[in-house]
């Protein structure tokens, strides 16, 4: 027994020694730690001595140019930027360049319209007297929240650059009547037309641009004589050429036409002296005979044009349409089946530099069907 203590007395001993030995180790290594550390902390990363005014022109570059609107949330969206460090945090949060490009979806990923409605209005708080972009799109007229989305865009109007607004109703549009003195471009769709709902946007100075579908070339009056680029997509003779006629300045025009019951013309002649660009999209059913006639576009420089307006007679069309106008085309692009041959189209149009062929709209018509 005696023996037992004293091995327990000499075993003690030495891990009394280790444990000092041990000891005298980890204050050894204590030291170099804070040696180590007292460099890093003396050391500044080359990217936190830049000043911040730098590192919110570097931000901005984060994005996808404007007005392409980033994601509401995810690593693509600015959001991201405010969760690296605190200082990160501030300088994003006071760059209002960061925040002025919103867009709300329908069933975004999931994301309920009432917190899309709260981080868009967070948004727009944080770009504060920036001019802003905004698209709604593809809400449901009866989703119960769609008016919280429309309340986030309101106390904003007036800043506005460009508004996009598709598939929304016509009743929805009164809620954004008003003078908006910055817009340059709108985009509208509406999904139904009512006749009894007549919206006018008198106070855009700035409007240059415009795309509309039919029921919206229906239900909205424009400063249509300062417009300077126009697209009409699904619309009538009859919708369309009232409006085509007072837009005298108009340079670029792209037209989506379908032959209306009781539209089949002749009409009389569009003259848009400064039009340079004309795209006449073939995704129509019945398209409209002699449509591309009307037109008289002295300085149209580019035609992209499906065969289909060019029937019966594709090449006396066009050579015609090209007299009549006078005008220097430097391309011409026909979609769509040809009923003529490529040679054929070139050497009728040998003057023009560029002539090419494509079936972009026969995808989109498949698809549909």
């Amino acid at each position: 027994m005696l023996d037992a203590l004293e091995a327990d007395r000499t075993r003690v001993a030495e891990i009394d020694t280790q444990i000092l030995c041990f000891e005298r180790c980890i204050a050894a290594l204590r030291i170099q730690k804070a040696l180590a550390q007292e460099r890093l902390d003396l050391y500044r990363y080359p990217v936190s001595t830049l000043p911040n005014e730098i590192v919110s022109e570097i931000f901005t570059h984060f994005l996808p140019p404007y007005p392409t609107f980033p994601p509401l949330t995810g690593i693509f969206s600015p959001t991201i930027l405010t969760h690296i460090c605190r200082k990160w945090r501030e300088i994003a949060i006071a760059t209002p360049m960061l925040w002025r490009a919103v867009e709300m979806i329908s069933d975004r990923r999931g994301m309920p319209t009432e917190r899309q409605a709260h981080i868009s209005d967070v948004w727009l708080g944080r770009s504060r007297c920036s001019p802003i972009s905004i698209r709604i799109s593809e809400f449901d007229d009866t989703d119960p929240h769609f008016s919280e989305i429309l309340e986030t865009v309101v106390p904003h109007r007036a800043r506005l650059e460009l508004l996009e607004l598709h598939s929304l109703m016509p009743s929805h549009l009164s809620a954004i009547e008003g003078p908006m003195p910055l817009l340059e471009d709108l985009q509208l769709t509406l999904d139904d037309f009512d006749p009894r709902v007549k919206i006018t946007f008198p106070e855009v100075p700035m409007l240059r641009m415009a795309y509309l579908n039919d029921h919206a070339a229906l239900t909205l009056t424009l400063p249509w004589a300062q417009l300077t680029r126009l697209t009409l997509w699904c619309v009538n003779p009859s919708e369309c050429l009232p409006i085509l006629r007072q837009t005298s300045i108009l340079v670029s025009c792209v037209l989506d036409v379908a032959a209306g019951e009781g539209d089949d013309g002749p009409w009389p002649d569009i003259r848009l002296p400064y039009l340079k660009s004309l795209v006449l999209w073939d995704t129509m059913e019945i398209l409209p005979v002699g449509f591309l006639e009307i037109f008289v576009v002295p300085a149209l420089c580019s035609l992209e044009i499906g065969e289909r307006y060019l029937e019966p007679n594709p090449i006396d069309c066009l050579t015609t349409f090209i007299s009549k106008c006078g005008c220097k085309l430097k391309q011409v692009l026909i979609t769509n089946d040809q009923l003529v041959s490529e040679t054929t189209y070139r050497e009728a149009l040998a003057s023009v530099p560029e002539v090419s062929f494509g079936g972009r709209y026969r995808a989109k018509i498949a698809a549909k069907e």
